[in-house]
């Protein structure tokens, strides 16, 4: 199969999972419609088992769709004490700032801010980190969740992580976290939670043996921490982490818009 048949058959073959719902779908002509078509009913099913044969063709059509990305090998990225040579972080040489897509990033594992349900993203072609990671990485890795999911018997706590396969994804492993949600005011509970979720992905890394670690601005954005007291939350949390003779290697924050650049730059120089 070329990639323009594995999507139309993984399209056809989740066209036909859904039944009656769907059976009249118009499957649009243009090839990028049909991407976006795809990452919605992946988006949209609930987790449950899949034949091998949909599973072989959804995994080579997504590390196909993978090599036309741009893969960050993070041992190749410069340290804050590279870059910021008057920095006076003094974890500066474990730690680095990336700015770009954390789905692209070959580490050990990278670090999904998720809900307490913990299945990823519903909303088709939501543009959260949770539907971004879910999507790349393959309907797996939401079996996956459920599993660990079912096994719990509840809910995720906040400021608690679990770590799964990376499966698709350049990444070894994904952690999820729960994040606080910021409804109003600030609080000392939102600031413990949020430090939480940094000290319990690092914990799982070590537990894990792994060597590097990405994290996401975990909290910002959708869930409302205030974007400044966010990093500075996760700056402190890392750098006592590392103070206690961690194994772990390279911490990478990863950011994705301009504003949280500007916001850790300000804070390393």
């Amino acid at each position: 199969m070329n990639q323009e048949e594995r999507l139309n058959y993984l399209i056809n073959e989740l066209i036909k999972e859904y039944g009656n719902d769907l059976k009249h779908m118009e499957v649009p002509a243009s090839y990028k419609a049909r991407k976006s078509l795809l990452r919605g009913l992946m988006n949209l099913r609930d987790p449950k088992e899949m034949d091998d044969k949909f599973i072989k063709i959804q995994d080579e059509y997504l590390q196909e769709e993978m090599k036309q990305e741009k893969i960050v090998d993070v041992n190749q990225l410069q340290t804050v004490g590279e870059v910021f040579k008057n920095s006076n972080n003094k974890h500066k040489d474990r730690l680095v700032l990336y700015k770009g897509d954390i789905t692209n990033l070959k580490v050990d594992a990278i670090v999904n801010a998720t809900n307490s349900q913990m299945l990823g993203c519903f909303v088709p072609n939501h543009k959260c980190i949770d539907n971004a990671i879910h999507s790349k990485a393959g309907l797996q890795l939401r079996e996956e969740c459920n599993i660990i999911m079912k096994k719990q018997g509840y809910l995720e706590s906040t400021g608690s992580a679990k770590i799964t396969n990376a499966y698709n994804l350049p990444s070894k492993y994904v952690i999820h976290t729960v994040g606080p949600i910021v409804k109003d005011k600030l609080t000392k509970e939102l600031f413990h939670d949020l430090r939480s979720s940094y000290i319990s992905c690092l914990k799982l890394a070590e537990e894990h043996n792994l060597k590097s670690i990405a994290f996401c601005c975990i909290s910002t954005g959708e869930f409302g921490f205030p974007n400044e007291e966010a990093a500075h939350i996760a700056i402190k949390a890392i750098d006592d982490y590392l103070d206690n003779n961690s194994n772990i290697e390279k911490v990478i924050i990863n950011v994705f818009k301009d504003i949280d650049f500007e916001i850790y730059k300000s804070i390393f120089e």
